[in-house]
């Protein structure tokens, strides 16, 4: 046990103070690996306070990594170092995801048909602020008419990167001045001036899943990619020491299977990076949309030692039609860039501009308030059409973030049989490229730009398809 004292005069929410008191205590190594914190209900009497702060303090530690529940004895601090001990060997890694999960799906040989797609990239495209982004943009036009024929700052309006250190810094953690940001034109503009940084021809490592996409457009921009299993922190480094990489790349915030890299692995990444001279890709692309308890903030945050390359994207809450997104560099790379302006590629400079009036007239921040609110409705709406039609032979992951579902298809049908039988039906769904072993298969729903008519439908077609008769799926042949 140890003594916590909450902060006299600090702003903001009691199980905040009392959150960022204890994850302090932790970080800076005040209190031991494994030591018990105290019961909700003494930890009560001593601060004087209720029991609801502490509740809710107490599941964002553990939501974040900083604490382990064990069974009938309590809540432990887990420190960096320790990662998962042995006496919490029962505790399932949170990152534990299928090997080399980068979705992929068949082209639809049903071309005839509207498909139902649960496409993992889609957004909501009904919830535009039309009105306040044509002011920004109606003002933006009349404030720098008269310079609009010249050419911008090469690596994006000054004014714009101002606008992202303030809401990067409050929203997501990150740590960072105007220099350091780069706006694009997407992921793609993104990888490919990294690319050059990099160099030619350089391994990076992707975490046991990823993005299909992104692992393409790395390949186009000659990375070798390289599998890492990073669910086991005792075999990661000398996994990662293995590959000889150069590089990894993540989305902490969202792993493939929708929970947060704990800060444990974290901080023993960040170490590895640091200790090797090498780069951590950060992708933040959905970071804002965790559906239960507070976002998690970036990793870029916890690095003090400049090994963590940020990308982020309006994309998400905004539309992908303006094609605009940011990285963040480490003061290094931002100083090399310079030499190599000519990679850079900018969004139109009038975009630009409303865009920074759009982010301090507060309206980014009400959208992406909004646009959590919708995913996060439209989220337990999926949830319990699922629970409703397809229980119990299909579980939802107990993930809390993103714009995806994994769900486990109870079945020794292979996920790609599944995957064909759905398509038959009218239903596009998503799959890994290597599965578990065992009487499961798993399924990457995306819900974002789905009506609730679409998921009904979509739901009542796979469970015809994969359930109905003459057959439930469970009895297919694994070898047709």
């Amino acid at each position: 046990m140890f003594d916590i004292v909450l902060p006299d005069n600090e702003a903001g929410p009691l199980y905040m103070q009392l959150y960022r008191t204890i994850r302090d205590y932790i970080q800076c190594g005040a209190v031991a690996d494994g030591t018990k914190l105290p019961s909700v209900r003494s930890l009560s009497m001593t601060l004087q306070i209720s029991k609801t702060p502490i509740e809710a303090a107490y599941h964002l530690l553990m939501e974040e990594g900083y604490a382990v529940s064990k069974p009938r004895s309590g809540l432990f601090v887990v420190t960096p170092a320790s990662a998962h001990a042995p006496s919490f060997a029962g505790h399932e890694p949170a990152t534990h995801v299928a090997n080399k999960m980068s979705v992929q799906r068949q082209l639809s040989s049903r071309q005839d048909q509207e498909m139902i797609d649960f496409n993992l990239l889609s957004v909501d495209t009904e919830s535009l602020p039309i009105r306040a982004w044509k002011s920004a943009w109606m003002d933006a036009m009349s404030m720098h008419g008269n310079s609009l024929h010249q050419y911008g700052d090469s690596q994006g309006e000054y004014g714009l990167r101002a606008s992202l250190v303030h809401y990067l810094k409050t929203s997501r953690g990150v740590s960072c001045i105007p220099e350091q940001i780069i706006i694009g034109t997407g992921i793609s503009s993104s990888i490919r001036i990294l690319s050059q940084l990099l160099g030619a021809a350089k391994v990076i490592a992707f975490e046991e899943g990823g993005i299909a996409q992104v692992r393409t457009i790395f390949a186009q921009n000659e990375f070798i990619i390289r599998d890492v299993p990073l669910a086991s922190p005792e075999t990661m480094n000398v996994a990662l020491d293995q590959s000889n990489v150069h590089g990894i790349y993540l989305t902490p915030s969202h792993q493939p299977n929708g929970t947060p890299l704990l800060y444990s692995k974290r901080m023993q990444l960040l170490q590895w990076a640091y200790d090797h001279e090498r780069y951590i890709i950060e992708d933040d692309y959905d970071g804002e949309f965790r559906h239960g308890g507070k976002t998690i903030p970036s990793l870029q945050g916890l690095d003090y030692n400049g090994v963590v390359i940020y990308l982020g994207t309006f994309s998400k809450a905004f539309t992908p039609a303006l094609r605009m997104n940011y990285m963040v560099l480490p003061l290094p790379l931002a100083q090399k860039l310079k030499s190599s302006q000519h990679l850079l590629a900018c969004p139109s400079r009038i975009d630009q501009l409303a865009m920074q009036l759009f982010i301090d007239r507060g309206h980014w921040y009400q959208q992406i308030r909004r646009m959590r609110i919708l995913y996060r409705k439209k989220r337990n709406l999926l949830v319990e059409l699922i629970q409703q039609h397809l229980s119990p032979h299909v579980e939802v992951s107990p993930n809390s973030a993103g714009l995806h579902l994994e769900v486990t298809v109870l079945t020794s049908c292979p996920a790609e049989k599944l995957q064909a039988l759905a398509e038959q039906a009218g239903v596009i769904v998503y799959i890994s490229q290597s599965m578990p072993d065992g009487n499961t298969a798993r399924i990457y729903l995306g819900f974002a730009g789905m009506s609730l008519k679409e998921m009904k439908q979509g739901i009542l077609l796979l469970k015809k398809a994969w359930f109905g008769e003459p057959e439930p799926a469970s009895s297919y042949s694994t070898k047709d």
